[in-house]
């Protein structure tokens, strides 16, 4: 089914808020300020297998006018990503997707992997994208394994395909005027906040400063019949500064996303 960019955003919105409640309720919190939000940027994650990478992506994200801009590498956390926009609108929300290095990881977990994914055929689609669960359940045991060695495989062995952040432009936001006020305001309200190297990732000079909450969790049942709560998604904040040229920077930070990345950690 072809679907066009307004209705993919949509859909994901759609999918994200039934699974990230808090998100929800922060955009209704925000609104009764007066506030109009606007979506900076959406998340994804997969695994480096044929027709479901990086390279799959570009081609079905083209298929609502995406190109990719930009690419990384996170070499701690086995991970490398690009970042996709729409080329003349800037409108138009940015795409940032990363995927799993699976030969970096150690035997025993590439082994766990190779079962999870057994039931994956053909390729991804855009339809994928907005909420799919096309894997194999893992153990709870291997679950723990995974998420021991990357929480990053922990939480898409759990979570399969879907937006696991929307991000609010904190830029287009009127009766707060800093991102420091954002935090300020979250935390009056009882949202727990990502504090990996402090609550702003990123500074001034980096022309992107982030922050970002906790991941809510969701009750999933393994294939070994056990249960438990597990993250599933969160909320950004993202502020962009001018560049040399006078444009509003476009791109992502590594060691900001490096910590954001760290949003859907179990938690202690």
């Amino acid at each position: 089914m072809l679907m066009d960019r307004d209705a993919f955003f949509t859909s994901l919105w759609n999918q994200y808020i039934r699974v990230t409640p808090q998100a929800n309720d922060i955009q209704t919190l925000l609104s009764t300020r007066g506030e109009c939000l606007v979506n900076d940027h959406v998340a994804f994650r997969t695994f480096d297998l044929k027709g479901y990478d990086l390279a799959t992506v570009s081609n079905i994200l083209a298929s609502i006018g995406y190109k990719a801009f930009d690419s990384y590498t996170f070499p701690n956390k086995m991970l490398r990503a690009n970042a996709y926009s729409v080329p003349g609108d800037p409108r138009a929300p940015k795409i940032f997707f990363s995927e799993l290095i699976r030969s970096e990881l150690d035997d025993e977990s590439r082994s766990i992997i190779n079962e999870i994914i057994a039931p994956l055929e053909g390729k991804l689609t855009l339809a994928d994208l907005t909420g799919s669960y096309p894997f194999a359940k893992p153990t709870a045991s291997q679950y723990e394994k995974l998420a021991d060695i990357s929480e990053y495989a922990g939480w898409l062995s759990t979570m399969g395909y879907q937006a696991n952040h929307f991000t609010v432009s904190v830029n287009s936001l009127r009766t707060l005027g800093s991102i420091e006020e954002v935090i300020e305001l979250l935390i009056e309200q009882n949202y727990r906040l990502n504090k990996v190297g402090g609550y702003i990732k990123g500074t001034p000079k980096d022309l992107l400063i982030q922050a970002s909450t906790i991941a809510d969790g969701i009750h999933f049942e393994f294939s070994d019949g056990l249960a438990s709560d597990v993250p599933s998604c969160f909320y950004e904040f993202a502020y962009r500064f001018n560049d040399s040229d006078g444009q509003l920077f476009q791109g992502f930070i590594p060691n900001n996303a490096n910590a954001i990345f760290e949003s859907t950690d179990r938690q202690s």
